[in-house]
């Protein structure tokens, strides 16, 4: 059972942002002092992924690890337990065919996870690895 009014979920789910988010900001900066340009959100591609790199034909996608599923940080709500599970499984499954869209289409693609982000010096190495790769 919720425990909160319909009316108050509403407004509280509202406030749950899908672009622009701490994380996003954070991996822009990096890609950008790494000297990377870059565009937002493309609407033509599968998923609008975070960050398009047209020219490289690659994309990277910045993951919530609770909306997106992130294997290990499994974390559930504790109340509409078969509402969550069913939205939080299609979510995942829309990302898999987002990604295998983009891959047929010849691009590349990253996740960087939202828990991968505690380790900036890693996530700059992983970045630059994937983007200077052929």
């Amino acid at each position: 059972m919720d425990t909160l009014l319909p009316q108050e979920r509403s407004q509280r789910m509202r406030l749950v942002k899908c672009k622009d988010t701490k994380p996003e900001l954070l991996v822009r900066r990096l890609v950008h002092a790494l000297g990377f340009r870059y565009r937002l959100h493309v609407t033509g591609l599968p998923g609008k992924p975070d960050l398009v790199f047209a020219g490289m034909r690659k994309v990277i996608f910045v993951h919530g690890c609770f909306w997106h599923r992130h294997p290990g940080c499994g974390r559930m709500p504790k109340s509409r337990l078969s509402f969550w599970r069913t939205k939080l499984e299609e979510n995942r499954r829309r990302d898999q065919r987002n990604r295998r869209k983009l891959r047929k289409d010849g691009w590349r693609v990253h996740i960087i996870w939202e828990c991968q982000l505690a380790d900036v010096e890693g996530l700059k190495g992983r970045i630059r690895k994937f983007l200077n790769a052929e």
